[in-house]
């Protein structure tokens, strides 16, 4: 039986169910964001700037060693939502239970792996040295809360695979809250400071993740979690791979390419590296809107896919285009014109306002490419093409960034040309994931197989 949360979206006008899937994930994923825009806040408002910048100093790194298995995640909605969509139960129920039992592996892998390698790796950031002690900190602690981030993506994945953004919507509300309080109340009141906002932020990753998994034990539904059945099943589990690594590869990718930058940054002195985390945490709320778009895109076309209803792909791709276009304008265009007061929120010391300005500028004004990109990628994948779009990604927004940083930005060393290679790299890959897209969609029509591989 449908759960009243679940989405029909093999029918019915598009617009309207990509809205209404699309806005609680948007609210979900800003509150998500939230997780680290109140460390950034309590830090530069009550600790320092040195305290605010060893927190965004990390940021980048954190991405990049975590990327790799949030890419699984991926996987799994799509295998998920292709195997609701046939309506193949045995497969619901096997995905579920192989979904949340790798999310287990994969945050203790992250804990064991990732801690000890965490002071070296920083240093190899060219992270200030007076930055260095209290970034290493703030990752250990947070590291610890990463088998709970894991449960919560991977189960947040399977809940937006069946159309249901609602409830991973309202956990994260009270996780975030409780990320809020626990900030004020460790900073303020203990003066604990990177310490004490690490605390928070995994203690709050805990209770979503408790969140999510009792939504899933919920009985009566088809894709009920039964803690006693969890294992891995090999056919589901390749499957989860085959999409999900290549999006993780690229994700590692793109962490990579922004190590770069933010080592770029770095050199630039810790007022840049300040003011840059107090601007990138505004633009992430742009993103995070966008990305939303991009999670309808994949999950749309996968069910469509699933269920043979091919001729509703393109109109996924254009509807999905449009309303990125509007949100990345309209967020960007806001982020711009209250620029300076939106920073001032995350740092008292007016020195830093004018560093995170120069990349709002340059960043945010051109976002919605950011955003035309990632939705033409997701239609591509959700097809079932896993390699492609990555190598595609790889190419166009990680190597040519990384070309710009060694050629254009070491001739011309500014923080105004260092930002620029964002827009540029967006451009490139977006326009080669429209000739994709073209291209896989006529052999996907032409074939008439459900699922590709490229």
């Amino acid at each position: 039986m449908r759960h009243s949360s679940e989405m029909d979206m093999c029918s019915g006008p598009l617009v309207g169910n990509l809205l209404r899937f699309s806005i609680p994930l948007m609210a979900s994923s800003i509150l998500q964001l939230l997780f680290n825009a109140a460390d950034i806040i309590v830090l530069g408002q009550f600790a320092s700037s040195s305290a605010m910048a060893a927190v965004g100093a990390t940021s980048s790194l954190n991405s990049l060693m975590v990327n790799l298995f949030l890419g699984l995640s991926i996987g799994c909605s799509v295998v998920m939502a292709r195997s609701y969509g046939a309506q193949d139960w045995r497969r619901v129920h096997d995905t579920v239970h192989t979904a949340l039992l790798l999310a287990v592996f994969c945050g203790a892998f992250l804990i064991v792996a990732g801690i000890p390698l965490l002071p070296a790796l920083l240093r190899w950031m060219d992270t200030p040295p007076d930055l260095l002690d209290q970034s290493v900190l703030y990752m250990r602690i947070v590291f610890l809360g990463m088998p709970a981030m894991m449960v919560y993506d991977f189960g947040a994945g399977i809940l937006r695979a069946i159309g249901d953004t609602k409830r991973p919507l309202f956990f994260l509300t009270a996780a975030g809250i409780t990320n809020a309080c626990l900030n004020v109340f460790f900073v303020v009141a203990f003066h604990l400071d990177v310490a004490g906002v690490a605390l928070a932020t995994s203690i709050s990753q805990y209770l979503s993740a408790f969140l999510v998994v009792r939504c899933l034990m919920q009985p009566g539904t088809r894709y009920q979690l039964h803690p006693r059945q969890m294992k891995i099943s090999g056919p589901i589990l390749l499957q989860i791979v085959r999409v999900g690594l290549p999006a993780g590869i690229q994700s590692v990718v793109f962490s990579i390419s922004n190590v770069l930058i933010q080592s770029s940054i770095n050199t630039f002195g810790t007022l840049a590296v300040a003011g840059s985390t107090a601007a990138a945490n505004i633009e992430n709320f742009v993103y995070t809107a966008m990305n939303a778009i991009y999670q309808a895109a994949l999950n749309f076309t996968s069910q469509n896919v699933g269920a043979g209803k091919k001729e509703r792909i393109p109109l996924i791709l254009r509807d999905c285009l449009v309303i990125v276009t509007v949100i990345g304008a309209v967020l960007g265009g806001l982020a711009v014109l209250f620029g300076r007061q939106l920073l001032s929120i995350y740092t008292s010391d007016w020195q830093v306002i004018p560093f995170g300005l120069d990349r709002i500028h340059v960043i945010c004004l051109t976002y919605l490419l950011c955003g035309l990109m990632d939705v033409t990628c997701g239609v591509v994948r959700g097809m079932g093409a896993a390699v492609t779009p990555t190598i595609v990604s790889l190419t166009g927004a990680c190597g040519l960034r990384v070309v710009w940083i060694y050629t254009v930005f070491a001739s011309a060393h500014s923080l105004f040309v260092l930002y620029l290679s964002y827009p540029v790299t967006w451009v490139v890959t977006c326009a080669a994931h429209l000739v994709c897209f073209a291209y896989f969609y006529r052999h996907l029509r032409l074939s008439g197989q459900a699922t590709l591989h490229g």
